[in-house]
C-alpha cells in the first residue's frame, strides 16, 4: 500500500469530481484507512475507439491506483448486448462478433493512462463470464430487488414516457446487469461518469441487499460545452485516444472558450490550485490557454514534443494559412468523379451522405476551389489538394 497523502487525498476527492455516494466522509475515512480498496470502471465496448469522455474516469482510476489500490476494468461485453437505454430510443443490439473487434486495441488505449504492468497494474475482467451463467431464477432473484417505481424514476425512461417512446423491457434488464456485476466481484466502490449515476446507484442498492455491504460511488463531471452538450461523433469534436496529435489539436483549439477551465480540470493533470488561477485567466488570455490544454492533453496521450509539433502545424494551416507538412494520399485516375463517392471511397469520410452535407456547406474545397454543389462532376489533376472541413488535407496524386 502506497504511503498516505492528505493532499494526494484531497485531490482525488475534488478534481473533477460531481457526487459522492454515501458521502465525502465515508470514502476519505476509508481512503485514511489501512485497507486496500477495490473499485472498478465499467465499459461496454460499444466501439473500436476510447475517446476523451472515457480518460476522465480513467485518470481518476489513476489517482486511487497511486495511492496503492486495485483497479478493476470491467469490459461490459455482456452488458453491450443489450445496450444502455437512451434517452429517445433502444439503443441497438450489438453482436459478440462486434463486440469482440471493437475491444480489441482497449488494453493499449487504456495503457496511456493506467499502469498495467508492475507492482500494482490493472485487472481486466468480462462481465459475460458470469451474466452468461446466470441462470432464469437467479435473474428474477435479482430483479425481485427493484421496483418497476424505482427504474422509472430514471431521467432518460421519464423523457421516453414523455415523448410517448416506447420502453422496451429489456432496457429495464440493464441496471440489474450493471448492478449485479458490483455483486460478482465483490468491490469496495464504482467510478463512472455523472450520467451513469442512476447505474450504479443501483449497484449500491444491490450491494446493500445481497452482500449486505456497503459500496461507495464516485461519480465525474462530463466534458460539456456551454449548451451541456457532451463531446460527440454528431458534432464533430469528439477526441479520441488513437486521434493523431495534429487532430487532437486542432479538435480543442475550436473549443469554445468557456470550456478551457472545465478541459484542465477534467483531461489534464494541472493540481486544483493551477485550475484556479486558470479560471482568472481566461477571459484574458483565452488563446494561450486553449493551445496550453491542447499540448498538455496531448502531451499525456504522446510527449511533449508531438504537442509542440502539433501546435506548431496548426499555427502554419491556420495563422499561416500554409497546408500542412505531412498530408495522406489518394491515387486517382485521369477521369471524372463523383465527389461524394470519391470522398466516401476513400474514407475521408464516414459516408457519401456526410460527404454531401460537407459540399454543401462550403466545407469542401479542391485546388483552392469551393466545391458547393455535389451533383456536379469533378476531374482532379496530380497533386490537387482536397481540403475537408477546417483540419483535413488530402493529395491527390494521379496513378501512372
Amino acid at each position: 500500500m502506497a504511503q498516505k497523502n492528505q493532499a494526494q487525498i484531497n485531490e482525488l476527492l475534488e478534481k473533477g469530481v460531481d457526487s459522492i455516494y454515501p458521502n465525502r466522509e465515508f470514502l476519505e475515512k476509508l481512503l485514511n484507512s489501512d485497507k486496500t480498496l477495490k473499485l472498478y470502471l465499467g465499459i461496454d465496448p460499444t466501439g473500436p475507439d476510447l475517446h476523451i469522455g472515457h480518460a476522465i474516469p480513467l485518470m481518476k482510476l489513476k489517482a486511487f491506483q497511486d495511492l496503492g489500490h486495485k483497479i478493476i476494468l470491467l469490459i461490459g461485453n455482456f452488458t453491450a448486448l443489450s445496450g444502455d437505454p437512451d434517452k429517445s430510443h433502444a439503443r441497438a443490439r450489438l453482436t459478440k462478433k462486434e463486440i469482440d473487434g471493437n475491444v480489441k486495441t482497449y488494453k493499449e488505449q487504456i495503457g496511456k493512462i493506467l499502469d498495467l504492468e508492475g507492482e500494482n497494474p490493472v485487472e481486466f475482467k468480462s462481465n459475460y463470464d458470469w451474466h452468461s451463467k446466470l441462470k432464469f431464477a437467479d435473474v428474477v432473484d435479482i430483479a425481485s430487488n427493484f421496483t418497476v417505481q424505482q427504474m422509472l424514476e430514471r431521467d432518460l425512461f421519464e423523457k421516453r414516457i414523455e415523448k410517448g417512446n416506447p420502453i422496451y423491457l429489456h432496457e429495464f434488464l440493464y441496471p440489474l446487469m450493471q448492478a449485479y456485476d458490483s455483486v460478482a466481484m465483490d468491490v469496495d466502490g464504482e467510478l463512472g461518469g455523472s450520467d451513469q449515476t442512476f447505474n450504479m446507484l443501483a449497484g449500491r442498492d444491490l450491494m446493500k441487499k445481497m452482500a449486505n455491504k456497503e459500496k461507495f460511488v464516485l461519480t465525474t463531471k462530463l466534458l460539456e460545452d456551454p449548451t451541456g452538450q457532451k463531446m460527440g461523433k454528431t458534432e464533430g469534436n469528439m477526441i479520441t485516444l488513437n486521434d493523431d496529435p495534429k487532430d487532437m489539436f486542432g479538435k480543442i483549439m475550436s473549443w469554445s472558450d468557456e470550456m478551457i477551465t472545465l478541459g484542465f480540470e477534467l483531461c489534464t493533470l494541472a493540481p486544483l490550485e493551477k485550475i484556479e488561477s486558470i479560471k482568472k485567466e481566461v477571459k484574458s488570455n483565452p488563446r494561450n490557454l486553449k493551445a496550453d490544454l491542447a499540448r498538455d492533453i496531448i502531451s499525456i496521450y504522446y510527449s511533449p514534443a508531438e504537442a509542440t509539433s502539433a501546435e506548431a502545424e496548426f499555427v502554419k494551416i491556420f495563422k499561416d494559412k500554409k497546408i500542412p507538412t505531412d498530408m495522406e494520399k489518394v491515387v486517382v485516375m485521369n477521369i471524372e468523379y463523383d465527389l461524394p463517392e470519391l470522398m466516401s471511397s476513400a474514407r475521408l469520410v464516414s459516408s457519401k451522405s456526410e460527404a454531401k452535407r460537407l459540399i454543401e456547406q462550403g466545407g469542401v474545397t479542391l485546388a483552392d476551389k469551393k466545391i458547393t454543389d455535389w451533383k456536379k462532376k469533378v476531374k482532379p489533376t496530380d497533386g490537387a489538394i482536397l481540403k475537408i472541413g477546417k483540419r483535413k488535407f488530402v493529395e491527390l496524386v494521379m496513378k501512372k
